[in-house]
């Protein structure tokens, strides 16, 4: 409904990370760099951390689209509390290879399979979300996994994505050799003011659209101070306030406006957010609010048909 309003093609502050949508703001071209740079050793660990909703796995799927699949052959885990013996298993699966059999099996698989891999001049790398939720002996894992090595050159590198916290995981004394194997290592912070202002005019260019003159300076200052310059916590913020648009039929944005919807969306965790179809058909009146629902239910089947 807000795509026909504001004449978008596409949805522009989605929270699925997609690297069509990747800003390149001075925090994510630094934590970029640092990522190249470490793919440039072709061993050890490289570490992204970052607060929920920061940008490290849009940052990853940035470098993952630029990579060469001819150079380079990937695995990703998402981690929740993956034990040792798991996690090999969940590498070889994403590897292609069969994980049935002992660990021992399945670390030889892997070696062949990045061994040959090595020969031909493509090179494995493994990237680890949510890093933080690993316990020591499940790192300890990945760091044997990074000694296989042949003439002296290593044959997998492992990318570690985490939370904050993640820093003190890796602090252990347990993980000494571990964090002496961490070739790069980067902290993913908020976007600056002028960053968040450009990363919005960004997403609703991509989308297909136009945000100078709909968005007002005072509305660019709220919706900073409401996210902290958080990219996610901008998508979710951006999202109500564009349905607003649509059914209030705005021509531009105002601090006014992203203000109470800023409050809204923090309440929403109360209990309130279940009655937002009543509450807009009672504010709207029902006709029309039936009308803006079955919009957003047509938008949804459209994009979920294959």
């Amino acid at each position: 409904m807000f795509l026909e309003h504001l004449g978008l093609a596409d949805m522009p502050f989605r929270l699925t990370p997609d690297d069509r949508y990747y800003f390149a703001s001075s925090e994510h071209s630094r934590a970029l760099s640092h990522l190249l740079f470490g793919l440039a050793q072709s061993e050890g660990f490289i570490v992204i951390t970052g607060d929920v909703g920061a940008g490290k796995t849009t940052l990853v799927e940035r470098l993952t689209a630029q990579l060469n699949e001819k150079t380079y052959r990937l695995a990703s885990v998402t981690s929740t509390q993956i034990d040792a013996d798991d996690i090999v298993r969940l590498i070889a699966a994403d590897f292609g290879l069969s994980a049935a059999g002992d660990k021992a099996t399945l670390l030889l698989r892997l070696k062949e399979r990045w061994r040959a891999d090595r020969a031909r001049g493509r090179r494995a790398l493994i990237i680890v979300d949510e890093a933080q939720c690993l316990a020591p002996a499940t790192l300890e894992e990945l760091r044997m996994l990074s000694n296989m090595a042949e003439r002296g050159q290593a044959l997998v590198q492992i990318v570690l994505l985490g939370q904050p916290q993640f820093r003190d995981v890796l602090a252990s004394p347990d993980l000494d050799q571990l964090r002496q194997r961490v070739l790069a290592s980067y902290h993913l912070g908020p976007l600056s003011r002028d960053d968040a202002e450009a990363y919005i005019l960004h997403r609703f260019a991509a989308a297909g659209g136009k945000a100078e003159g709909f968005f007002q300076t005072d509305a660019f200052n709220a919706i900073y101070a409401a996210t902290g310059g958080i990219p996610r916590r901008i998508n979710r913020l951006c999202s109500r306030i564009l349905l607003n648009a649509a059914i209030e039929h705005y021509t531009e944005i105002t601090a006014a406006i992203v203000e109470p919807i800023a409050l809204e969306l923090e309440t929403d965790l109360d209990g309130r957010a279940m009655s937002a179809v009543s509450s807009t058909k009672e504010d709207f009146g029902r006709d029309q609010g039936d009308q803006v629902v079955d919009r957003l239910f047509q938008v949804i089947r459209a994009r979920s048909d294959p």
